[in-house]
Parts: C-alpha cells; sequence; structure tokens
C-alpha cells in the first residue's frame, strides 16, 4: 500500500474532517513526517515516492526516535510529540484498513519515554509590577505591548491563543474574552476592569491599522498582520529581560510564566481547582493539580497590593497618567507648531 497515497488522506481527511483536529496540531504533524519519510527512504535504501506503508515498521521507527535523541539531540518530551504523530497516522490506519491492523498496533504498542518533569516557573507579585513599568508606553508600540502583558496575566491565556483572538471574542459589556483553545474548543472568561479598560482603548486609539486579510485580528504587529505564537513569545521574553536578572529570566517560559502566575494568583484568591481548570482551558484535571504542589507563601501585603491594582481603573494606574500627560504635551507643542 502506497505511503503518499495514506499520508495525503491522513492530512486532507483524517485530522481536518473525522478528528477535526487544530490547525496548529496539524503543522506539527507535518513537521513530523517531514523527517519521517527522509529517514525511513533512507534506511530502506529506496526513493520517498517508493515507500509503503509496510517500511514504516517497528523497527525503523524506533530508529527514527533514536536519531531524534542522539543526532539531533531532541530531548525526550520532543521525542514523544513525533511518536505521538506517527501513532495518530497508524490510528487511521487501524480504521480504514482493517487488513493492516497487527502493523498498527506494532507501532501503537511503542511507549512513551519517561521525561523529567519541568518545575513551574512564575512570576511573583513584585516582579509582574516590574515587567510593567519596563514597558515605554511613550513608543508606537508600548501600549499594545502593556495591554497583551496585563491580558496574558489576567486569562492565563497560551501564546497561540492569543495571536488567535479576534475583536468579536471581546465582549467590554460583559467584561468577557472568549478565547479559542487546544482542540478547537472555546471557553468563556471573566476579566478584570483593568484589562477590560485597556483592551477597550488600545482597540479605539492604538490598534495598528490591519491588512484587509487580517481585520478581525484583536493584535495586530507592525506590519499590519496578525501575531504568530512566536511574536508573543518576543514581547514577553523583551520586557522580562528588561525587568528581571538574566537567571531568572533563563528559568522562565516567556508566555508560561504569565500563565502560571495567573493560575498561582487565582489559588491565592481562594478559586477552586475545578473553576482554575476552566480558566485556563486544561482539558484534563491533572494538568491544574500541579499547582497545588507549590509553595505559595508570600507577603500579605504585596499580594493585596496586587489585587487592589487589577481591579482598578486606568484612571489609578501612575504609567497611564504619564502617557496622557504626556500626549498632551505632543498635541499642544504640535498645535504650537502650526501657529
Amino acid at each position: 500500500m502506497k505511503l503518499s497515497t495514506c499520508i495525503q488522506q491522513f492530512f486532507d481527511q483524517y485530522l481536518s474532517r473525522i478528528k477535526g483536529v487544530s490547525e496548529n496540531t496539524i503543522k506539527g504533524y507535518r513537521d513530523t513526517f517531514t523527517l519521517v519519510l527522509p529517514f525511513a527512504a533512507q534506511y530502506c535504501s529506496i526513493r520517498i515516492k517508493s515507500l509503503s506503508v509496510e517500511h514504516l515498521s517497528q523497527v525503523v521507527i524506533l530508529a527514527f526516535l533514536d536519531y531524534l535523541e542522539i543526532q539531533r539531540l531532541n530531548i525526550a518530551r520532543t521525542r514523544n510529540n513525533r511518536l505521538a504523530a506517527v501513532k495518530s497516522f497508524f490510528r487511521m490506519i487501524r480504521l480504514m484498513y482493517p487488513e493492516k491492523r497487527d502493523l498498527a498496533q506494532s507501532i501503537l504498542d511503542i511507549p512513551q519515554k519517561k521525561t523529567q518533569k519541568q518545575l513551574i516557573g512564575f512570576l511573583h507579585p513584585e516582579e509582574i509590577f516590574r515587567v510593567l513599568e519596563a514597558v515605554d508606553l511613550k513608543k508606537k508600540e508600548g501600549f499594545r505591548d502593556y495591554t497583551i502583558l496585563h491580558l496574558l496575566y489576567d486569562s492565563g491565556i497560551r501564546a497561540s491563543e492569543v495571536a488567535n483572538l479576534n475583536l468579536d471574542y471581546f465582549d467590554p459589556e460583559h467584561k468577557t474574552l472568549a478565547i479559542l483553545g487546544k482542540g478547537n474548543r472555546y471557553r468563556l472568561i471573566k476579566l478584570w476592569p483593568k484589562t477590560v479598560q485597556l483592551v477597550r482603548l488600545y482597540i479605539i486609539k492604538y490598534r495598528t491599522v490591519p491588512n484587509p486579510l487580517y481585520g478581525n485580528r484583536l493584535f495586530i504587529n507592525q506590519r499590519g498582520e496578525e501575531f504568530s505564537r512566536h511574536g508573543i513569545n518576543r514581547i514577553c521574553k523583551k520586557y522580562l529581560a528588561m525587568a528581571l536578572p538574566i537567571e531568572r529570566v533563563q528559568t522562565l517560559n516567556p508566555v508560561g510564566s504569565f500563565r502560571h502566575s495567573c493560575a498561582v494568583d487565582m489559588l491565592c484568591s481562594g478559586y477552586s481547582i475545578d473553576e482554575i481548570r476552566n480558566h485556563l482551558g486544561h482539558q484534563s484535571i491533572s494538568s491544574t493539580m500541579v499547582y497545588l504542589h507549590l509553595d505559595l507563601s508570600r507577603p500579605r501585603e504585596i499580594q493585596k497590593k496586587m489585587n487592589e491594582y487589577t481591579q482598578s481603573i486606568l484612571s489609578q494606574d501612575p504609567q497611564i497618567e504619564e502617557l496622557i500627560d504626556w500626549e498632551n504635551k505632543e498635541k499642544t507643542l504640535t498645535w504650537l507648531d502650526s501657529l
């Protein structure tokens, strides 16, 4: 059975129509097969176009996994992600070609490799303040970045989810935001008053005029296009590096640190694990349970200050006040120059 035909069926029919997986998942699986096919062809000493499904035997797949770790220096987590893509392909083979069930099952029996669990890196309230203070609101992209950072801390949203936000996902009247998460599942969350005001002001006054193709996107980059998840990560990394010591930044995932901070803040504020799971969009509650094992001791006055800050309005934000004063001064100088 020709492999190229099955792979086309996998991407065109199985993933999108039968399973309904997200575009990001499809891209990740595509990247895996751009590695698998050349490796299998070289391993079997034939051309890629001559590969059959039978060539992807358990021996070949195990050799491919070793190649990822030994030659490409991939960590075990990356190896497991590649294996998950291959297993998904063979689930389709098992479903649509019952005569290949034994071959498919031999691949599905390959175990995931145990990985060392990463420590959860989150930002303490005083670090959040320092990161926000690092944003220069007088720069063209400053207000946009300031809004994104607040939204990340408030919502615990993932980088890809920020990039995919549309204007109509934001409801300022009800102070809610719809988020399209993993598995194409939506969740609706409540935003802090301050975040609502920032997003509304950004849309009205500071949002870059988008190219027609990206007119519905909430956050627009300098080129008038939508952000990628890498772009959102770069914004976070930029301000973390400006506000925190380099050895501290190296322990943090740029966007993940805000996401984890959101979960920790909710836990300290008395929210249940189930409420935190729904807020973050975790499919399994086991992903949320890890926050119960953290040492969450922190000075009460700092936590109180952060709670007051998040519930405040823009007129109580010294950075926004400074921005307004600066803009008023610029308008006055422009008017004087026109005389």
